[in-house]
């Protein structure tokens, strides 16, 4: 993710402003002046919505890319902006996808040019699986083609975008993102395709598919898209793009990356997805495994995030207990890389310098551990994540569906399979079903 300064005296409008690109995948640095001791290691732009003095402009210039918006811009006040090193002009009020593509567009610029240090959260993890992950990403970046990324919430969905966006011939052009799951099924159509007019006026809205012309389009929590959205993203797909309230369509080259932590296959079966867009995504698929499943991952990780951490809250010393060690192994991480990220964090901020990190600043709890069953049969100290996949299928497939084992493992109906196959696990005989149910609605 992309961290952003977000400087502006006016506090309603901050916060809402900061809610919009939170809504659109950035993590957001507040407040109504440039902090003092600002470390702009994590930051990879800065929008200031109020006036700074000039030499305060200028320092904050130096540092990263700053987007200066004014409520009354003129020519000469864009002009001695852009002279005291500002990256851009923007004047309010601000179209959404107009100020998206410009934050990608400054972003990718400290990214190129090595302005500041820009961190984002690499690829971290020497399991098999992340490994298995890297090559295919690789393989994917330079090609053209959809992809599909499935995998549970806080996995890391959209940090594989950015690494496919980041290894593509794209990537010095905008990556978009928008979550469908975080804008209401009202408003999502014109935010992603465009308003071709308002219904008191004239004046027209780019939408985030204009944004991201020539670059990428990251759609997360793709299965919550209307329906009629999706008719109009299967046209982006193809390469045209029709505004809302328009009757022409125009072209757009943008290459489409989706992603969910729900079955889409069995959606398109229930109705619920269009299954023509669902082939047009799913060109190439890439499943994020369970943080859980990768457990080699999750003290590379963890020490990572505690540098990381430690560094940009300024605490010294710290390193993991043997017990905190021991939890973070065992734990069951509901809540995947994010949960992971988070335990750390609220661990470094309330820790004291050169101590060590206990499980109860981690905060891991007991309760939350792998939910293995109750049964002696699966005595977790005795049967491994493989043996405990396997005997838990075998033992429930009759009474349950290829999806409802998917749902309880945690895992995707496609990971499902591919684990049978690894696993040379026999599948339950076919039952009798009876007429479907029509689902459709009148």
């Amino acid at each position: 993710m992309t961290d952003i300064l977000l400087i502006d005296a006016d506090a309603e409008r901050r916060e809402k402003l900061a809610r919009t690109l939170t809504d659109h995948g950035y993590t957001m640095s507040t407040s109504d002046t440039v902090p003092s001791g600002f470390d702009n290691a994590s930051c990879a732009c800065a929008i200031c919505l109020d006036t700074l003095a000039g030499d305060r402009l200028a320092s904050l210039c130096e540092q990263l890319p700053v987007i200066v918006t004014t409520e009354n811009g003129s020519i000469p006040d864009a002009v001695a902006a852009i002279r005291r090193g500002a990256y851009d002009y923007l004047e309010l009020p601000l179209e959404t996808g107009h100020l998206i593509a410009t934050v990608e567009r400054a972003s990718t610029t400290r990214a190129l040019t090595g302005q500041g240090t820009l961190q984002q959260f690499p690829m971290i993890g020497s399991s098999e699986a992340m490994q298995a992950l890297k090559q295919n990403i690789a393989k994917v970046a330079p090609t053209e083609s959809t992809v599909l990324i499935s995998g549970q919430s806080g996995t890391g969905k959209e940090l594989v975008a950015r690494a496919i966006h980041a290894g593509s011939r794209r990537s010095s052009a905008p990556l978009i993102s928008i979550n469908c799951a975080t804008i209401p099924q009202n408003l999502v159509e014109a935010e992603l395709f465009g308003l071709e007019r308002y219904e008191n006026d004239n004046v027209g809205q780019r939408g985030l598919v204009h944004a991201a012309e020539g670059g990428t389009l990251f759609i997360d929590e793709i299965a919550e898209l209307p329906a009629a959205a999706q008719a109009r993203l299967l046209q982006v797909v193809q390469g045209e793009n029709r505004a809302v309230g328009s009757t022409s369509t125009h072209t757009v080259n943008v290459r489409v990356i989706a992603a969910t932590h729900r079955d889409l296959a069995e959606l398109v079966s229930s109705g619920h997805f269009r299954e023509d867009l669902f082939y047009r995504l799913n060109v190439v698929s890439l499943d994020l495994p369970p943080l859980r499943t990768r457990k080699q991952d999750i003290l590379e990780i963890a020490d990572w995030l505690l540098a990381k951490t430690s560094s940009r809250l300024g605490k010294e010393g710290l390193s993991f207990s043997d017990e905190a060690t021991q939890a973070m192994e065992s734990y069951h991480w509901p809540g995947n890389v994010r949960e992971l990220e988070n335990a750390v964090e609220r661990a470094v901020i309330l820790s004291d310098n050169n101590v060590e990190i206990t499980r109860a600043l981690l905060a891991i709890e007991p309760s939350a551990e792998a939910p293995l069953p109750t049964d002696p049969a699966y005595d977790s100290e005795q049967t491994s994540l493989e043996d405990y996949f396997v005997r838990f299928v075998l033992d429930h497939q009759d009474q349950l569906t290829e999806t409802e084992l998917a749902e309880k493992l945690g895992i995707s109906r496609k990971s499902l399979w591919e684990r049978r196959q690894r696993l040379n696990i026999p599948r339950r005989k076919t039952r009798k079903r009876g007429p479907r149910r029509d689902t459709s609605t009148t």
